[in-house]
């Protein structure tokens, strides 16, 4: 009786139901797919500039690799693994340089962290090199927090800002110790809604240091070309800034812009500042 009863449920399926069901499996096949790189990857780069310091001729950090870290709790993923030692004074003037760059499963990665090298570390001043030692050694890395959302066939470029006049400190008279440590000091933005000032300051003679300012906090910091005069701060979020430039050759004044507007992914080329 159940076999006559099974043979009349199978008679009674159309080709329509059957074409139905073979419709609903090939889509599910196709969400399956739809969860690997092709279709759920982006792409995270990191470059890396300076706000300079003064009294150095080079500052050289050596870098191991670059990771970051997914909010899942999967653990560090490996950007890139240069192995490089890069001196960061040359990253001024909005001069960057990419450090990491790979495709990401889409999510939101919650820190970035440089590995630096054992040794590699120094700094030159006065035409004279000096070892900088990393206190408490560099094992555990350098860490940020960055919220970075990546985003499917989308690159997110995350800026790492090395401000080299705090990272590198004068180690004392203590024996047997290197005479500069390396205290990383690093901020992280977002290059895609942050914006750049341009301009030129006449004379370059003065030797000028330009700072984008807001209230009193400095944002950003570089040396104008010494030729030229050229300069560009970049990485300001969008917003009002004071320009103030500050010469370093003593026979002249510093000046300072007022109210210099940012926009974010533009360079706002301000008229050229002529100090007296």
């Amino acid at each position: 009786m159940n076999a006559i009863m099974l043979k009349k449920e199978l008679q009674n399926i159309s080709i329509s139901d059957i074409s139905f069901v073979l419709f609903l499996l090939f889509s599910f096949l196709l969400a399956g797919c739809g969860t690997g790189s092709n279709g759920g990857a982006g792409t995270m780069t990191v470059e890396m500039t300076d706000a300079p310091i003064d009294s150095a001729d080079a500052v050289n950090v050596n870098i191991e690799s670059v990771e970051v870290q997914s909010q899942n709790g999967s653990g560090w993923i490996t950007l890139n693994k240069p192995q490089k030692t890069y001196d960061l004074l040359e990253l001024v003037n909005g001069a960057t340089e990419v450090i990491g760059t790979t495709e990401l499963e889409a999510g939101t990665y919650s820190q970035i962290r440089l590995i630096l090298g054992d040794s590699g570390h120094s700094v030159v001043v006065d035409g004279k090199p000096y070892e900088m030692k990393v206190p408490g050694g560099p094992q555990t890395g350098v860490k940020l927090n960055v919220n970075a959302e990546i985003k499917p066939d989308i690159e997110y470029v995350l800026l790492l800002d090395f401000d080299a006049s705090r990272s590198v400190v004068e180690a004392g008279q203590a024996v047997n110790t290197a005479k500069y440590l390396l205290q990383p000091v690093i901020e992280a933005k977002e290059k895609a809604i942050t914006g750049n000032i341009a301009g030129t300051v006449n004379p370059a003679d003065a030797e000028p240091v330009v700072y984008a300012l807001a209230g009193n906090d400095t944002l950003s910091t570089t040396l104008a070309d010494t030729s030229s005069g050229d300069f560009k701060l970049i990485g300001l979020e969008e917003g009002s800034y004071d320009v103030s430039v500050e010469p370093r050759n003593n026979n002249f004044q510093s000046k300072t812009v007022n109210s210099v507007s940012v926009t974010a992914g533009k360079t706002n080329d301000i008229d050229p500042i002529d100090l007296q």
